[in-house]
């Protein structure tokens, strides 16, 4: 049997981490080389492009330590039954080729996850030779992440937020019953008790480093998880109950939505197509809303449909205004903040910038246009000095005019 190179292993396992969603890599701590001591950086230039909340593009070396995997679970491309090439990187090989595509500048840092081999605990150990290798071994400056793996034992899922920049461990999927039934391997209670520790083990960091100038860090950009959408029958309702219970008990940094996607020999239990990628969209801008804008959890799930599913043709804000015409029209020149942020088709940076211009003079229709993209879907719910909607924002057809035109798709598009 010909001996595959690295170069093999390496198109093998970065082709098998694309599933995983969540790499971004805001919100480290700034570290650098530029003193001669070590290699790397968590700034500057660069494979995998992931993207900052300010929009900055960072390159990642993302791949799996393996695809090999113990556990069978139905959605996954790497589960024990599927019948897919395998190939495994030694702890070493990752760090070789982790430093050598930095040196090349193609990188800024690295994701690295993997399959289950042999156990978790020999798994997670790999895992984290990687990290202290690169850190300990070469001095290593640049941003790590680690999947890090909720049925090892605690101590090593702790000890990988001492090398590593984030960690991550994955709910997989939205619902309780939905992880039984198509990962039967997992244990939702056990998943939850690591993102717990790990959460503790980050405030318990964060407060010794006010009380010690040399306490270590622990994961200084934090933890984060990523959910399957539509390979269960979880309705976005759910998931978006889901997405804010994690973030109200474990302080993550981001939940990622990954869409399924069918997968070769896929699981008869499995759906046939995929869910729109609008879809995944939706359910980012609904997260947005909670994070960014004010909005709990309750208002965004009345932005969905009698089926709890949210609108694949208008976005979440608007979905929720239509529904809560009562709030509306805002008077751009008097309103307080929070409410400036509910009008669909203003952004934070929008109201930022009308609080602001508002102190020197009364804003117009033509200021509005100035500061935003787009006044068409503004008419109906705000007020200006030389605006008001009389009567629009009670029209029967309000939304068709707001929503995006039907598109002919091309044949061969």
């Amino acid at each position: 049997m010909k001996q595959e190179t690295i170069t093999d292993r390496l198109a093998i396992l970065a082709d098998a981490a694309k599933y995983d969603a969540s790499c971004a890599s805001s919100g480290t701590a700034k570290r650098n080389s530029r003193d001669g001591k070590g290699i790397g950086s968590t700034e500057g230039m660069g494979i995998c492009h992931a993207y900052a909340p300010d929009g900055r593009c960072i390159s990642l070396l993302k791949i799996l330590l393996t695809n090999h995997c113990i556990f069978d679970c139905h959605y996954c491309v790497n589960r024990k039954s599927s019948n897919v090439r395998r190939a495994r990187f030694t702890a070493q090989e990752v760090v070789e080729l982790t430093l050598n595509f930095y040196r090349r500048n193609y990188i800024e840092g690295l994701f690295l996850s993997s399959g289950i081999i042999k156990s978790a605990d020999y798994t997670m150990e790999q895992l984290i030779e990687v990290a202290r290798a690169l850190r300990e071994d070469h001095g290593f400056k640049g941003y790590i992440h680690l999947k890090t793996i909720p049925e090892a034992d605690r101590a090593l899922v702790e000890q990988a937020g001492l090398w590593a920049d984030r960690v991550s461990i994955n709910v997989e999927l939205p619902t309780e019953r939905g992880l039984t039934d198509l990962a039967p391997d997992k244990d939702g209670g056990q998943i939850e008790g690591a993102m717990a520790r790990l959460g503790s083990a980050m405030v318990e960091a964060k407060d010794a480093r006010k009380r010690f100038k040399h306490a270590p860090m622990f994961a200084p950009a934090g933890q984060s998880t990523q959910m399957i959408v539509g390979a269960d029958g979880a309705s976005d309702t759910q998931i978006i109950g889901r997405a804010s219970e994690l973030y109200d008990r474990h302080r993550l940094r981001r939940v990622y939505y990954s869409a399924f996607s069918p997968i070769p020999d896929a699981s008869a239990v499995l759906p046939l197509k995929r869910p729109p990628l609008m879809r995944e969209h939706r359910l980012y801008q609904s997260d947005w809303l909670i994070r960014f804008y004010g909005f709990s959890t309750s208002e965004v799930q009345t932005a969905t449909d009698d089926d709890g599913m949210l609108a694949l043709d208008i976005d979440p804000k608007l979905a929720w205004a239509l529904r809560h015409r009562q709030d509306f029209p805002v008077d751009i020149n008097l309103a307080s903040r929070e409410k400036l942020l509910r009008v669909p088709g203003l952004g934070t940076r929008a109201v930022a910038a009308i609080l602001e211009a508002r102190r020197h003079h009364r804003l117009r229709l033509d200021d509005l246009a100035r500061l935003t993209r787009t006044v068409t879907k503004l008419r109906p719910f705000v007020v200006t000095a030389d605006w008001r909607p009389t009567g629009l924002i009670d029209t029967a057809n309000l939304r068709a005019r707001l929503a995006p035109p039907p598109r002919q798709m091309e044949l061969f598009g």
